[in-house]
């Protein structure tokens, strides 16, 4: 009888115990010029992130010139005193560099991507923007006409029109929260050269503005770098500007944005809330998860899983602006889209989602899966210097201190059930939240109304 030939296998690998972490402290330091500089080592990040934040907030937008900001932003890779827009893109791709830009309530902030390698090229190019963009009429001009080409694409998606009509709903016509970020095209068509300039020459200047720099920083001079290029960058000194008060009616009702034929509507239902200066916000971001933050929440289990509305409904706390006084304000939402039939039977069955939550609260085992998913994953979030210095900035830009980053896990971490049901509750009430509908209002307008869940008007599409 033939034996059988055995085999000896090698033992399975087992894992070892976490290592502790954190979320990376950066260091604070000025230059010359004013600017504000934070700086961030990252051992084998060979791809250096730096982003620099401007504090040229849409408020500060001149009347009539919405979108100014934007148009400004775009300009900065479009040309200096040194390079053709043409050039500038070349010097960039010779350096493996991306800049990318972009204006919001806050301010203007850049970010760009290098090897660390081509840092010093790239940061000299950065400077260059900074310190002398061309603004050419031609180049102004055509940032204008692609904006303006832009802008019905936005009016034709659901999700932008409904965002749109969120804010104008939310905040005093007055307010540049309630008009769109990039402007409108009554306003961008009156952008030129002249505008752009003026707007830069009142608003961008080192003495208030911050660059953060996170990367693999072994043998290189920062000091240096940042020395002979973004510190040739002058101007006058000057105060931040003073964020003006933010008021909001987010008196419960609902507005159809009527999109005759649609076979979907697009849900978005909001409020404005706390900002991460409230000490409610670490429990207001665990119950807010918990609601809507994937696939396990209650309004995905209920709406996506249980009665098939639905791809998925999320919701979420963005923040709108913040002030050094600790003052700010953040849009809490409730986001998604569903089959028009059930447009009705959907909003329904979220409101019972709502006062469900209100009457018996989150549940241990939801609180701890949150927990898991927030605190857990924080290391694998921000692998990539970017991932870290785009925090950094948000950090900054919001008027918080350097270690909130970390400080916010563990107070996750240290959030109980009842203080996350409380949180959600609050952010969340069922007699106080905006409902914005962008669908078919012939066939969604009846159902909505017989819910009973405001008054309901119904508005254009354009």
């Amino acid at each position: 009888m033939t034996e059988l030939a055995t085999m000896d296998f090698h033992p399975q690998p087992q894992a070892g115990e976490a290592r502790p972490w954190a979320f990376p402290a950066p260091e604070r330091g000025t230059l010359d010029n004013g600017l504000t500089v934070l700086r961030c080592h990252r051992p084998g990040q060979q791809v250096v992130a730096v982003e620099v934040l401007l504090d040229a907030p849409l408020d500060a937008e001149p009347a009539g010139l919405d979108g100014v900001a934007t148009i400004m932003t775009r300009a900065f890779s479009e040309g200096t005193d040194k390079h053709s827009a043409e050039e500038f893109a070349a010097e960039l791709e010779r350096c493996g560099a991306t800049l990318d830009s972009h204006a919001d309530h806050p301010g203007v902030r850049l970010s760009l991507e290098v090897p660390v390698s081509r840092l010093a090229k790239a940061l000299g190019l950065l400077a260059d923007a900074l310190r002398a963009p061309a603004f050419a009429d031609s180049e102004i001009e055509r940032l204008v006409a692609n904006r303006l080409d832009e802008i019905p694409h936005e009016t034709a998606n659901p999700g932008r029109r409904a965002a749109k009509e969120l804010s104008k709903q939310l905040f005093p016509a007055a307010s540049r929260m309630s008009r769109p970020r990039q402007g409108t095209e009554e306003t961008v068509e009156r952008i030129d050269s002249a505008a752009v300039r003026a707007f830069y020459e009142s608003h961008v200047r080192p003495a208030t503005a911050t660059a953060v720099v996170v990367g693999d920083l072994t043998g290189v001079d920062l000091d240096a770098l940042l020395g002979d290029t973004l510190g040739a960058w002058t101007g006058s000194a000057a105060k931040p500007r003073p964020m003006p008060p933010v008021s909001a009616d987010d008196t419960g009702r609902v507005v159809i944005v009527d999109r005759p034929g649609s076979v979907q509507t697009q849900l978005l239902i909001g409020r404005v809330g706390a900002d991460r200066h409230d000490r409610v916000w670490p429990a207001q971001v665990l119950g807010t998860y918990c609601l809507g933050g994937t696939l396990t929440s209650r309004l995905d289990r209920v709406l996506r899983e249980e009665k098939g509305y639905t791809y998925g409904v999320r919701a979420f706390g963005q923040v709108l602006r913040s002030a050094p006084d600790g003052s700010g304000v953040a849009m809490l939402a409730i986001s998604g889209s569903v089959d028009t039939p059930n447009t009705g039977p959907a909003l329904d069955d979220l409101w019972t989602v709502l006062r469900t939550l209100a009457a018996e609260g989150l549940t241990d085992p939801e609180r701890d899966i949150a927990v898991q998913n927030l605190v857990g994953v924080a290391p694998l979030k921000f692998e990539t210097a970017a991932a870290v210095a785009s925090t950094l900035a948000d950090q900054v830009e919001q008027h918080l201190p350097d270690d909130y980053q970390s400080t916010l896990y563990q107070q996750l971490a240290a959030t109980g059930t009842v203080e996350a049901t409380a949180a959600a509750v609050s952010a969340f009430p069922v007699d106080s939240l905006v409902t914005v509908l962008v669908g078919d209002a012939a066939q969604i307008e009846e159902p909505v109304r017989a819910l009973g869940v405001g008054e309901v008007t119904v508005v254009p599409a354009e």
